[in-house]
């Protein structure tokens, strides 16, 4: 079984966000193995349904951000082989599983749950590629995570906070609100993240970087919870996060990882 906490060497668990999106284009096999040749730990990605097709990995529905500008509209309202007209390297769920379970044996699977899915389809495609002990379901919706669980045996949940499904962290227009938001929640996280994991059955907290404190930390270790920060992207917010204790950091860009903390 994949651990969630640090390595028995004190290492923190190395993270690559959508693969390694920094590097290659996110949520696809080529950023899968940038990941891997940084070094990672775990590689994190999305999912999304197709009413008219399988699981695919996605972030949004948004079809300018799979397309990376190529095509416009939405990816929900399109067949799997429309899709790829415009964005080629789109990967099924099943392809992306198959990928693990073949090439990349010894890392951990982070699945971020953005949308409500056909979650049993999830599931079962855990169970059938023989990936449940490696897997990893994070999401803001507690009753997804709990059905996705109780579903495959084996599969563990962390609750991700806060609630960043429509990426607002990421738009630096709306940074000054944001900042301002986080800092207001800042103190009322160690409390929230143990209330929110109880209710989830969760096996760990995702944090969002900047809500990371020694503080809220420690609180989630009492309560027996690793803490994975995301998404970190800057040198010194990886040395803050590390040490406030934390036990994975997920990045963009995983080179950061050996660049800043060493191999």
């Amino acid at each position: 079984m994949i651990a969630l906490g640090r390595r028995e060497d004190g290492r923190v668990l190395r993270i690559g966000h959508r693969g390694a999106a920094a590097l290659a284009p996110e949520n696809t096999l080529r950023s899968f193995r940038a990941a891997l040749e940084a070094g990672v730990d775990l590689i994190e990605f999305d999912v999304l349904d197709l009413p008219r097709g399988p699981l695919v990995l996605a972030h949004s529905d948004r079809l300018d951000e799979v397309s990376h500008g190529a095509a416009a509209g939405r990816v929900r309202d399109r067949t799997l082989e429309e899709l790829r007209e415009v964005a080629p390297e789109l990967p099924t769920l099943d392809e992306a599983f198959a990928f693990f379970a073949d090439e990349a044996p010894d890392v951990g699977l982070h699945v971020d749950l953005k949308l409500r899915l056909r979650l049993d389809e999830l599931a079962d495609a855990v169970i059938r590629h023989g990936l449940a002990s490696r897997t990893v379901v994070s999401g803001v919706h507690v009753p997804s995570l709990a059905a996705v669980a109780r579903r495959a045996a084996g599969v563990r949940v962390g609750i991700t906070y806060p609630d960043d499904r429509m990426s607002i962290s990421h738009r630096p227009y709306l940074w000054p609100v944001v900042s301002l938001g986080l800092t207001t929640m800042r103190a009322f996280v160690p409390l929230r993240i143990e209330r929110l994991a109880r209710r989830a059955g969760a096996a760990a907290v995702m944090l969002q970087h900047r809500l990371v404190t020694p503080a809220a930390v420690t609180r989630a270790h009492a309560a027996g919870l690793p803490v994975l920060a995301w998404t970190v992207d800057e040198p010194a917010d990886l040395l803050r996060v590390v040490a406030a204790g934390v036990d994975g950091v997920i990045s963009n860009d995983p080179r950061i990882f050996a660049a800043t903390l060493g191999s």
